[in-house]
């Protein structure tokens, strides 16, 4: 593993907590957007069904088990704690997030390295995170309000998809035969689609004023 793989893992990880802390010692999930955080529930659920049959090492079990188990907390918290849930904003998360999976699912079906189930819904899995931070996009476009824990969530995710491109072009140059296209292209448009996000977030870090999105 080289310092920017695990770098984007511990980045990754960073976010996680970020958004945890936010639900568990402040009981709000305002600003959040659910259909984002079932979305990475989907994305890991489908991308670790190896979990318990292919053992790569500790540290990688580990993590599975950590971004299954955060994530589909998340998604309970939101959705069934009796003072989390009443914070979030259903009218405003609207994005209909089924009109991100089929697609996905349908383009893995057809682009894949192998025909198997695991590795379909592997694939269905990097296809989908690629896109599955639309839904909070959209929502901090119309609520505008963004509170700084939201925001430093969303800076990190956007900061461990860069990591991983590094980590990637790295591999490139270092190890015989690594391509993976699949990977790559996915990758590369979920980092474009933080590029706004970034672009607000540096200006209101520069200015020191509170980040909003234009609507």
């Amino acid at each position: 593993m080289n310092i920017f793989r695990l770098a984007g893992d511990m980045t990754h990880l960073a976010s996680v907590l970020v958004l945890l802390l936010k639900i568990h010692t402040i009981k709000s999930c305002a600003g959040v957007s659910l259909k984002t955080q079932e979305l990475y529930a989907l994305v890991f659920v489908t991308r670790y069904l190896d979990i318990f049959t292919d053992f790569i090492s500790l540290y990688n079990t580990t993590m599975k088990l950590v971004f299954l188990g955060s994530s589909l907390s998340i998604v309970w918290y939101m959705r069934h704690h009796k003072i989390v849930r009443r914070s979030y904003d259903k009218d405003q998360d609207t994005f209909r997030h089924v009109l991100l999976v089929v697609p996905c699912l349908v383009l893995a079906l057809v682009i894949h390295e192998k025909f198997t189930f695991k590795e379909v819904m592997w694939t269905f899995s990097i296809f989908l995170e690629a896109v599955a931070i639309l839904p909070q996009l959209v929502l901090l476009q119309r609520t505008r309000n963004i509170d700084n824990l939201t925001g430093q969530y969303i800076l990190l995710l956007g900061a461990y998809r860069s990591l991983y491109i590094l980590n990637w072009v790295y591999r490139y140059f270092t190890e015989p035969h690594f391509v993976h296209w699949i990977t790559w292209i996915a990758g590369l448009v979920q980092t474009l689609l933080y590029a706004d996000f970034f672009y607000y977030y540096f200006q209101s870090w520069k200015n020191n004023t509170k980040l909003e999105l234009p609507a």
